[in-house]
């Protein structure tokens, strides 16, 4: 049952790295936050360089369009999360298994069951509560909530990139290589975006290099429960949610904010329609 636990890091590890990104991108821009945490990261990897230089190199390209899916995504999310309460973020982060599911049948054809088909309807039925609500969720601009939605939907791509790349590489290289790729764009942003960056404030913005362990260990303890063959993809998903309640219970004693109580019952509403889905 190791598997188990190990997802279960990975998830709450997930949840806390909300809150981390929020701390610091209160300290640092969006484009900075985003080159150092990927910078330290795979700084963090780079002992793994050996292992990496094995990769085909007629994969590497596809690496790169994968690496190109999440630098994308991150900028949307990082965007959304530094305007919108990060109870809310938590929430519509669990999108990711509606997207995943829908490309899961439309690209890998994969087959639906009623089941399914039910989770999947009551995951929507979930993340439309949130707009109904009055108070909070109308104050958050429209388009940052599009913003959060479509670094969901990118995710699930990047997650349909990994189930298609790890049959030819290992996760160790997927993860130096992906690191190396999202490293250059954030530098190419850099260059031709001509972004002001306060180096020394970032090196020293604590919040990045939390961030950027978090990130490693998380994806380290996700990978090594993959490679188990007892785990199940479908229990993994499920405990991989475990996120959404560190952020909602962050909104609520770290940033007091407000509407708690309902957005339970929305995740809840969603957590329940994966639980139809995957078993």
């Amino acid at each position: 049952m190791s598997w188990i636990l190990l997802v279960l890091v990975y998830g709450l590890l997930k949840g806390t790295r909300e809150i981390v990104k929020k701390k610091s991108l209160a300290r640092s821009s969006v484009i900075e936050v985003l080159f150092f945490y990927t910078l330290f990261a795979f700084l963090l990897v780079v002992p793994d360089v050996k292992n990496a230089m094995g990769v085909d190199v007629t994969m590497l390209p596809w690496v790169a369009v994968k690496s190109f899916v999440i630098f994308v995504a991150w900028i949307l999310s990082f965007k959304a999360i530094k305007k919108m309460p990060i109870s809310l973020y938590g929430i519509l982060d669990l999108s990711r298994v509606l997207f995943a599911t829908i490309l899961g049948i439309l690209v890998m054809k994969e087959e639906t069951s009623p089941g399914q088909l039910t989770g999947l309807v009551l995951v929507a039925a979930g993340l439309l509560m949130l707009k109904k609500k009055k108070g909070e969720p109308e104050k958050v601009e429209r388009r940052i909530v599009i913003f959060a939605l479509l670094s969901c939907m990118l995710n699930a791509v990047s997650g349909l990139f990994d189930k298609i790349l790890t049959k030819s590489i290992t996760s160790a290289q997927l993860q130096f290589w992906y690191m190396l790729f999202l490293v250059l764009f954030y530098l190419i942003y850099f260059i031709f975006d001509k972004a002001k960056v306060d180096i020394k404030k970032s090196v020293t913005n604590y919040w990045i290099w939390i961030l950027a362990i978090l990130f490693v260990i998380a994806d380290r303890a996700l990978f090594v429960a993959n490679s188990m063959p007892e785990s199940k993809i479908t229990i993994m998903t499920l405990i991989k949610q475990s996120g959404c309640l560190v952020t909602i219970l962050a909104g609520k004693f770290i940033y007091k904010e407000k509407n708690i109580g309902y957005k339970l019952v929305c995740a809840a509403v969603i957590v329940i329609g994966i639980v139809v889905a995957v078993l």
